[in-house]
């Protein structure tokens, strides 16, 4: 199978914010620019599947303007991971007895009692193995969606120490392609 891992483009909020799953929106002219790109780009009749997120929605919309051949649909399980009260904050400002608490137990920790990257990986492994009918398929996704993909098609179920987890992902407005069984 080969799936197509796009990133919103930039999402309009301070650097350095915790935003998960809020429902941010992404610059519009580079969201259009990427769409423009992955238009010219993608094979004909491809599904695409989306974040219910906004800022993921806004690329999908542009994408399908262009191609009317792409057809669409949403999936929360592609959506970001959760990070609850966490959500709108700076990093900096987390208190660092929380985020302790998070690094000592990076699978199990209800992240500011939103999500567990346990769950996270769960709900994107299920959308993987979704995806897995037909031969290749977009994802309008986010960066934490996309570094799970890349653990689970390597066979990783379960990230137990935070050093485990992927630092690097597509940049916002980017993608990569995965080839996978």
């Amino acid at each position: 199978m080969k799936l197509w891992l796009v990133r919103h483009a930039t999402p309009l909020i301070a650097a350095g914010t915790c935003y998960g799953a809020s429902d941010i929106p992404a610059d519009a002219a580079a969201t259009e620019a990427q769409a423009r790109a992955l238009a010219a780009i993608l094979p004909p009749g491809l599904p695409v599947v989306c974040s219910t997120l906004g800022r993921c929605g806004q690329l999908s919309r542009a994408l399908l303007a262009l191609r009317p051949d792409l057809s669409a649909r949403t999936d929360a399980r592609i959506a970001e991971m959760d990070f609850g009260a966490w959500e709108g904050r700076l990093w900096e400002d987390i208190p660092e007895a929380d985020y302790s608490a998070w690094i000592d137990d990076f699978a199990g920790y209800v992240v500011g009692g939103g999500e567990s990257v346990r769950g996270f990986m769960a709900r994107v492994e299920a959308a993987l193995d979704d995806s897995r009918r037909h031969p290749e398929a977009v994802w309008i996704t986010h960066g934490g969606v996309i570094r799970a993909v890349s653990l689970l098609v390597q066979g990783v179920r379960e990230v137990h120490k935070a050093g485990q987890w992927p630092r690097e992902a597509p940049g916002h407005g980017t993608w990569r392609e995965i080839m996978f069984n």
